[in-house]
């Protein structure tokens, strides 16, 4: 058994960014994540490791603080009783005790159906992203990177840098959606700059606008391998020729570990996120939430959130002005990101009655369709009950026919039986009597 006096899940901008305003404070702090290092999606690699210098400068100041505690590769299974966590790491389960709590458990990548997703070579734009950094190898592979979003961008910029060919970026969102966006970069300079940088390392690449995926196709000879895409571009269809197809339709808050603990959650054009208070209090008094857990905004929106729900948590509050204004400002900046990457009907209509919605157990679009919710269907077809537990078939699920998961599984991650033995706890001699 472990306790701390601030507990943060999540080890990404918005986790470690609460965490260092906690640890200021003098109090104990335990940091958990499931990856073996710091640094969660966006700085992925380690903190230490980024040009960012904000992450090299929060590292720093977690890991020589003496009372700061990292736990890597440890992920929350349940919460067997108020301000308890059972988590698992690698050779063990245990209960963490805290007195107050951060979740900043970050966002995964939304995925829609369409004719042909489930071919090998077909990834997440994200995910894609994600295997180069550690290695896999992209180098001479011709890569369609389709979707929506800046990360699309950001893609296409690392694949290309580690060796990809890049034959095009295709972007859902028609020109003037874009300009629109573009032009409000000017009320965040940073994010401006940015932009021109990732233009500069794209130079070259087609950016297909008011464009979409509508199928992956494979040989004429059915090997099941990815062969080429076949392209809508506004009124025509092209085929473009591929290894890997890179197809992300932006992100999605994980909000699985909030629900369990029981917090609020709103929905907004099939997102569903945490509800939070403005210090980032979510319905739980010792329940904090930052980052994207509130709603998809950037690192630069979680950096601020996590420092308000540092200081909050800990008690220190007296100059927060200045962060709530830059949360404003961020808050607006992910505002306009919404209305300019806003995923347009025909994307949502792509999906045959053949086409895969549930990867785990095989549900077809034809299968789903009929029922009226997400009970109905896990009840008839099993959608989401394989081993992603909804993670991926959720969010299209939701788009797709309105539907809202009513309560999470626990535990809320795949558990081994031991490590929830290992942390069961122990009954007192009168439950002993009493049985």
């Amino acid at each position: 058994m472990k306790y701390y006096d601030i507990l943060v899940v999540g080890a990404g901008p918005a986790g470690l960014a609460a965490a260092q305003a906690a640890a200021a404070s003098g109090r104990k702090v335990g940091i958990i994540d499931d990856n073996p290092q710091a640094g969660g999606q966006i700085w992925r690699g380690g903190p230490a490791s980024q040009s960012d210098a904000r992450a090299r400068t929060l590292w720093l100041a977690l890991h020589d603080a003496p009372n700061v505690e990292f736990l890597s590769q440890t992920r929350v299974l349940y919460a067997p009783a108020p301000q308890q966590l059972q988590v698992q790491t690698p050779v063990s389960g245990m209960t963490l005790h805290y007195q107050r709590l951060i979740l900043a458990t970050g966002a995964r990548e939304r995925l829609l159906p369409f004719p042909g997703w489930t071919l090998p070579g077909v990834t997440g734009a994200g995910g894609l992203q994600a295997l180069s950094k550690g290695g896999y190898p992209v180098a001479g592979k011709r890569v369609v990177v389709a979707g929506t979003g800046p990360l699309l961008l950001a893609v296409a910029a690392t694949l290309r840098a580690r060796g990809a060919e890049i034959v095009a970026i295709i972007e859902q969102a028609p020109m003037p959606a874009l300009a629109r966006f573009g032009a409000g970069l000017l009320a965040t300079p940073s994010k401006a700059v940015q932009a021109l940088q990732l233009a500069r390392q794209l130079r070259g690449i087609p950016y297909w606008t008011d464009s979409y995926v509508r199928a992956a196709l494979d040989d004429a000879m059915k090997t099941q391998e990815l062969q080429a895409v076949q392209v809508q571009r506004g009124s025509s269809i092209v085929t473009l020729e591929c290894d890997y197809l890179a197809c992300g339709y932006g992100l999605l808050p994980n909000v699985e570990l909030a629900q369990a603990l029981g917090a609020a959650t709103h929905s907004r054009k099939g997102q569903t996120a945490v509800s939070i208070d403005s210090w980032q209090q979510t319905c739980i008094s010792d329940v904090y939430c930052a980052g994207e857990g509130t709603g998809i905004g950037g690192v630069d929106l979680a950096l601020v959130e996590g420092r308000i729900a540092g200081l909050a948590a800990s008690g220190a509050v007296a100059e927060t002005e200045t962060l709530f204004r830059q949360r404003t400002r961020w808050r607006k900046f992910a505002s306009r990101l919404e209305r300019g990457f806003a995923l347009r009907a025909e994307v949502l209509a792509l999906a045959e009655d053949s086409t895969l919605v549930c990867r785990c157990e095989d549900v077809c679009h034809g299968d789903l369709k009929t029922h009226s919710s997400w009970r109905s269907a896990k009840l008839h077809t099993r959608c989401g009950m394989g081993p992603c537990q909804g993670r991926i078939c959720g969010g299209a699920t939701e788009l797709l026919y309105g539907w809202r998961p009513a309560a999470v599984r626990s535990p809320i991650v795949p558990a081994r039986v031991a490590s929830m033995i290992a942390s069961a706890p122990e009954e007192t001699p009168d439950q002993q009597a009493a049985q």
